[in-house]
């Protein structure tokens, strides 16, 4: 049973939630779609209260997925506080919110899964990047020490940094030949797609994971 959070353009969201309805069949919905902006401590709340509305009170997984990249990638001289500010309100500031609800509702006793979004640019540290790798960066540190924090409720917190995937953030601002270079510094020779990354997320949020903790896992093909 799924909440799929979203802002901006419905469609993806729905067609997920559709898909999944489908693949139900007669034992009812399996999915619903909740528009929340995750910097808003107050459509987050709303974004869980809707989850336990919709499928009980019972919370076991939190994917903490939303993500925001100035498509100008401009230099840490040239970045506008304005620009900072966004990028640490939805990447740093989003996943914060989603953790602290996460850590408040999820089931304690085994089961409970917190999975944040990072970046192999905490890595690569490649200049344009400066505010964005320093919103991962904290999210990377916050997710480590959620995860002793939550000492004794069997809840674990782990952390996927992706490197380049095939996305409309990461095409943003980048032309053609960019990406073919991006491509091309990968030893996979590729740029990633999200079905590259999504075992991954499948695997931690599994009973399989259950000694997985505190951890940082770099879905690259190799790029750093």
């Amino acid at each position: 049973r799924v909440v799929v959070g979203y802002i901006g353009d419905s469609a993806p969201a729905d067609q997920l939630v559709a898909s999944l309805n489908a693949a139900a069949g007669s034992s009812g919905p399996r999915a619903v779609a909740v528009c929340a902006d995750v910097s808003d401590p107050v459509q987050v709340e709303r974004l869980f209260d809707e989850a336990q509305a919709a499928f009980g009170r019972d919370l076991h997984i939190v994917v903490a997925a939303a993500g925001f990249q100035d498509a100008a990638y401009p230099a840490i001289a040239d970045t506008e506080p304005e620009q900072w500010d966004r990028a640490f309100g939805v990447n740093a500031g989003g996943t914060f919110l989603c953790c602290r609800l996460a850590a408040r509702r999820l089931v304690r006793g085994g089961g409970g899964r917190i999975v944040t979004f990072s970046s192999s640019n905490v890595g690569s540290l490649r200049p344009g990047y400066g505010a964005y790798v320093a919103t991962k960066a904290a999210v990377e540190a916050m997710t480590k020490v959620l995860a002793k924090e939550l000492a004794g409720t069997g809840i674990t917190a782990n952390s996927v940094a992706p490197g380049p995937v095939a996305t409309p953030m990461f095409f943003a601002g980048k032309s053609e030949e960019r990406v073919r270079a991006v491509a091309s510094e990968c030893p996979m020779k590729r740029i990633g797609e999200p079905a590259d990354v999504a075992p991954v997320v499948g695997f931690l949020c599994s009973d399989a994971a259950g000694w997985i903790n505190g951890q940082v896992i770099r879905v690259n093909g190799g790029y750093v």
